[in-house]
């Protein structure tokens, strides 16, 4: 057994006798896999461009006694086919779409993680009344955070000098920006692990898809104001990847939207500070308020 398939067990434990339900949905581009663990209430977990499926194995144990868990690997990134070129950021809510028809769940909890916040704010903005609740992890999706108003500019140029001093540096000695420099020395083994996880796609044009959803980000942050869900916008302090600034003024346009920052995490904190994250997401799916 292998260091990351030792760790990944460690992090289901909990679960007994649970059993994971795998499968293949067929679309256009080819099979879409997707995971489906517990029962009860419905939560789809949406990857980011460093992730696969299994960078949830966290959520899914803490959730699975009590909900339905989903995660499934966007069109493109391993065991979902391939996609001649690069997948574009603009089909994934249609195939999210199609995946919540063929496992006929209704009205679920959406967790985007970065890149997987384009699939969910896509998705829920295009069916009202079909998301009970969306998360948006280090993320504002197709949401232009540039666009927002206030003192956002001075924030986001202030953000891109540290990014610009900090990343060269972090390339060198091998960190992750998914991660981080803290999280590599408090917990160089789940950062391997992350580093595992990305590696499983070393075969895709990730920069291409990169600037695909980069270039989709144009929707102006008033358009959150159209969902007739919460919304709970959770950002890491310290990410270098998606500016927390952006996160959070995107957060305020929100009818129904709270921001959280988690402390001393980058840009994933999902996976850094799982406790953290796992109980915020409890709390906002319960409806309470802090």
């Amino acid at each position: 057994m292998t260091a990351l398939h030792w760790l990944f067990d460690r992090g289901r434990s909990n679960l007994g006798a649970m059993q994971t339900r795998a499968g293949h949905l067929s679309r256009p581009f080819g099979k879409l896999y997707y995971e489906v663990t517990g029962s009860g209430p419905p939560i789809v977990f949406a990857h980011g461009l460093g992730g696969t499926h299994l960078s949830w194995w966290q959520q899914v144990a803490h959730f699975a006694p009590n909900h339905t868990c989903v995660t499934f690997a966007h069109r493109g990134f391993v065991p979902s086919s391939p996609v001649e070129g690069a997948p574009h950021p603009d089909d994934f809510p249609g195939d999210l779409a199609a995946l919540l028809d063929e496992l006929a769940l209704e009205k679920p909890v959406l967790v985007g993680q970065s890149m997987g916040g384009w699939t969910c704010m896509d998705y829920a903005l295009a069916s009202p009344g079909k998301v009970a609740r969306l998360v948006m992890a280090c993320t504002t999706g197709t949401l232009d955070f540039t666009q927002a108003g206030g003192d956002i500019a001075a924030k986001l140029a202030a953000w891109q000098a540290r990014v610009d001093e900090t990343l060269p540096r972090w390339r060198q000695a091998g960190i992750h920006p998914g991660g981080g420099e803290a999280f590599a020395k408090r917990s160089p083994d789940l950062a391997e692990l992350y580093k595992s996880f990305d590696r499983l796609n070393a075969g895709l044009d990730k920069e291409t898809v990169r600037r695909r959803i980069w270039d989709a980000r144009k929707r102006p942050p008033s358009d959150v104001a159209t969902l007739d869900c919460p919304v709970l916008f959770l950002s890491g302090a310290d990410d270098l990847v998606i500016p927390p600034a952006g996160v959070e003024a995107v957060a305020a346009y929100a009818r129904q939207g709270r921001f959280v920052s988690i402390p001393d995490a980058g840009h994933s904190a999902y996976f850094e500070h799982a406790g953290l994250f796992n109980a915020e997401l409890e709390r906002f799916i319960a409806g309470l308020s802090g």
